[in-house]
C-alpha cells in the first residue's frame, strides 16, 4: 500500500485504487461521498499524489490516538 509513483503529479482512478490497496468500486464510492480528495479536469477524475499521501497520513492518526491509554491508565 502507499506505493504512489514518485514521478507522477496525479493518478487516474485505477492507479489510485491500486496504490491505496482498495478496489476501484470502493474508490468510486469514497469519491462520490467526498471522502477521498480528488479533482475533476474536464471529464477526468484525478487523484493528486501529494494530497493522497497527506490524506492517508491523516487517516492513520485517529487509530494511533485510540491505542493510547486514557487518563492516568497505563
Amino acid at each position: 500500500m502507499n506505493d504512489f509513483p514518485p514521478d507522477r503529479l496525479a493518478l487516474r482512478p485505477r492507479e489510485a485504487a491500486r496504490s491505496l490497496g482498495i478496489s476501484q468500486r470502493t474508490l468510486f464510492t469514497w469519491t462520490r461521498a467526498g471522502l477521498v480528495p480528488h479533482v475533476r479536469v474536464g471529464g477526468v477524475v484525478l487523484f493528486p499524489v501529494d494530497v493522497l499521501r497527506q490524506w492517508l497520513a491523516e487517516q492513520t492518526k485517529p487509530a494511533a490516538e485510540e491505542a493510547r491509554p486514557q487518563g492516568g491508565e497505563q
